[in-house]
């Protein structure tokens, strides 16, 4: 019966849906396609071509990856998604609805596939590698990883009854909702263990095979070892486990996600809850965010006191067997970018900005000249800072200048083309990205087209190099966002597009879009039509989420006003225009919902 009113409530209110109330802007003035508009809407259809060839060869009928499963840190569960990682991010910026429909098949076999993978040694996947269609117990580096693409699917299918029920039931197993999954510690706001999923933490230290995986004799390329002797000599150091970390933010997006279904309040106070706890852990430190914390809820806990203890820690710097020599693995960046930006989404209290902005404010106060070169510091250790390099992090200086768009951020950013592109200092810029796109995709089917190995050689990591879909530069030149990657982030943007006729995420066909101006005020948006034929509607969103509002719009000399996330463009045969977008940035609550 509920299931019958929902459907009513639906079909009764699809017409009051459909002739909302909604600011439109008429565009009419011809355009000779630009040639950046024309590569695009090529790449679109190159990547969505390139994918089906990529499934042909390496999926089954049922979604089954053609390869080896494997547990472990060197190949495993993670590494299977890696594989399709930004297909549905790929739907979500316009390429064919058959994109979506391979990276179901893809995501729904393989819940299937590590469901059904058992380890034979190791017990903490004896029963199988997925429990609850969630890893058993591993750490967020690669959880992460594994789980990119579900978030991606936000973006275009978060309707998907599953995808919901999914979401809310992942970000339980971490706020205490689930038995059999007490990873969350209330009282001391802490996520018990660097180890943890559907079956909860894993509180003692964890073996080096724990790691590993299971006994092999076949190594690919990938591996960094050729004996399973030197796999675990890999992870000799690697045992500590209890305790929180940064990494573990990176759940946060479990829990972003779940809200932006229906604004369920539970699911904001949990992030918000546990991101402000490492707010205040990582002010007490003198703006370094701990890399570890203790089962007591103490700075450095189980690591002697040292805040920069823990695995992938800031003194996280193992031997590596193949080299006999100190490999420095500090990825504490990952959980701080995830965590703290997700706050920011939530709230636009832009004190989240700001423990990212401190942290990096340290880094640059340790950086030295050598050789008459700067150099910036990515450990630190019990003599200091260490594990000194030329660049400082870009990818997280990026994220707080595109959050803040403060000179003072942009100042700290090395040489960066796409920034000088925003600038007006290369207008080439779209045209040789676009190229460079068109050209990887087609290198990349052809060494696939090449590969000798067989399912029973290949294992999942094997055929990552393989996947020819490119979404980087695509989403810095439609969406004017930083790349999100595939660490379990999100997605921010300056906006996003949607088909009202199709009702589907994504550019229309025959429409491409450019960003050429970011300011803190707005955004400045070449939209065109390269159908000399038919007529194109889209909906343009201020940001990914509808996070931002859109105040007005002005193109062809005409100004529309908005106040609202999102507004309609309607573009005549072969027309085009720039569109000077007004916004006022975090002004809403950020949401799945599509505009229409």
């Amino acid at each position: 019966m509920r299931k019958l009113l929902h459907l009513l409530v639906l079909i009764i209110g699809l017409p009051l849906l459909l002739s909302a109330a909604v600011a439109v802007v008429a565009i009419d003035t011809p355009m000779d396609p630009p040639y950046w508009a024309l590569l695009e809407r090529q790449l679109l259809d190159a990547n969505a071509d390139a994918v089906t060839e990529w499934a042909d060869k390496y999926l089954d009928d049922r979604g089954y990856l053609q390869i080896t499963p494997r547990w472990g840190g060197l190949d495993g569960p993670d590494d299977a998604t890696e594989n399709f990682y930004n297909w549905p991010l790929l739907h979500a910026l316009g390429a064919s609805g058959r994109v979506l429909e391979i990276y179901k098949k893809a995501w729904e076999g393989h819940l299937l596939q590590f469901t059904e993978a058992k380890t034979e040694v190791i017990a903490l996947a004896k029963q199988g590698m997925y429990h609850k269609e969630f890893i058993t117990t591993f750490d967020w580096e690669h959880t992460g990883e594994g789980l990119q693409p579900f978030f991606y699917q936000a973006l275009s299918d978060h309707y998907d009854p599953r995808f919901q029920a999914r979401m809310r039931r992942f970000a339980g197993f971490y706020m205490d909702e689930d038995p059999g999954a007490k990873n969350y510690d209330p009282k001391h706001k802490i996520i018990r263990s660097f180890f943890n999923g559907s079956t909860g933490p894993l509180l003692r230290p964890a073996t080096p095979a724990e790691w590993a995986g299971d006994p092999m004799t076949k190594f690919g390329d990938q591996h960094n070892a050729s004996t399973y002797p030197e796999m675990l000599a890999h992870f000799a150091e690697y045992a500590n486990i209890v305790g929180d970390s940064p990494q573990n933010l990176c759940a946060t997006s479990m829990a972003m996600n779940a809200y932006m279904i229906d604004h369920e309040a539970k699911y904001k106070d949990w992030l918000l809850e546990y991101v402000d706890a490492w707010l205040e852990r990582t002010r007490a430190n003198g703006n370094n965010i701990p890399s570890v914390i203790g089962l007591d809820g103490t700075i450095g806990g189980g690591w002697d006191g040292k805040w920069y203890g823990g695995i992938y820690g800031w003194g996280f710097s193992p031997i590596e067997p193949t080299t006999g020599r100190p490999a420095n693995r500090n990825t504490v960046y990952r959980g701080l970018r995830v965590g703290f930006l997700n706050a920011l989404l939530l709230t636009g209290d832009h004190k989240y900005v700001d423990v990212i902005r401190k942290q990096m404010d340290n880094i640059f106060a340790a950086k030295k000249v050598v050789n008459g070169v700067t150099m910036y510091p990515s450990m630190y250790g019990d003599e200091g800072w260490y594990g000194y390099r030329k660049d400082p992090p870009s990818h997280v200086l990026l994220d707080v200048y595109l959050a803040t768009l403060a000179p003072a951020d942009r100042g700290r950013l090395p040489t960066d083309d796409w920034l000088r592109f925003l600038d007006g200092a290369d207008p080439t810029f779209p045209e040789k990205m676009l190229r460079s796109d068109l050209s990887n995709i087609r290198r990349r089917l052809e060494q696939m087209r090449q590969d000798p190995t067989t399912p029973d050689t290949r294992y999942t990591d094997d055929i990552q190099r393989y996947n020819p879909a490119s979404t980087d530069n695509l989403v810095k030149l439609m969406l004017g966002g930083n790349p999100a990657g595939q660490t379990s982030n999100m997605l921010h943007s300056q906006v996003r597009y949607f088909d009202p006729v199709k009702r589907r995420a994504g550019l229309p066909a025959d429409v491409a879009a450019l960003v050429e101006k970011i300011t803190p005020r707005g955004v400045e948006v070449t939209l065109v039509n390269v159908n000399p034929v038919s007529a194109r509607r889209l909906v343009v969103q201020t940001g990914a989420y509808a996070e931002h509002r859109c105040v007005k719009v002005l193109a062809g000399g005409i100004e529309t006003a908005v106040n609202d996330s999102s507004f309609e463009v309607r573009l005549a045969p072969g027309a085009g225009s720039r569109l000077v977008i007004a916004m006022e940035r975090y002004a809403n609550q950020p949401a799945l919902a599509h505009p229409y």
